[in-house]
């Protein structure tokens, strides 16, 4: 992703960030009711957890949608470097690109383990 961000294949516009921005509030509101439903009535959502074909291309989404995510971390942290941002904001960027990998990590092996129960 930084390869494809860094040779403009890939250009954080507006649109593009409202995109992914709305994508990923999406998952966020999906995995929040999810979480809930599971807690106080023992119910899980069947396509999040699934192995089927609905189930893995949702997982494959999310995946892209965490990858898309990269892009905004590049850009962000592009951005503080060319205004000058203070010193302290070096980790804001870093911390936002840690939880990006984390999060593609994470849902990267949730579709390895759906693959494999396949």
């Amino acid at each position: 992703m930084l390869v494809a961000y860094k040779s403009g294949v890939i250009r954080a516009t507006e649109k593009f960030k409202i995109g992914v921005i709305a994508a990923t509030g999406a998952i966020a509101l999906l995995y929040l009711v999810e979480m809930v439903l599971s807690l106080f009535f023992h119910f899980q959502v069947p396509i999040i957890h699934q192995s089927g074909p609905i189930g893995i291309a949702f997982s494959v989404f999310v995946v892209i949608i965490a990858a898309l995510n990269l892009v905004l971390d590049f850009d962000m942290i592009e951005t503080g470097a060319r205004i000058g941002a203070p010193k302290y904001m070096e980790w804001y960027g870093a911390f936002g690109l840690m939880v990006t990998l984390i999060w593609l990590y994470l849902e990267i092996l949730r579709l390895l383990a759906k693959g494999r129960r396949r």
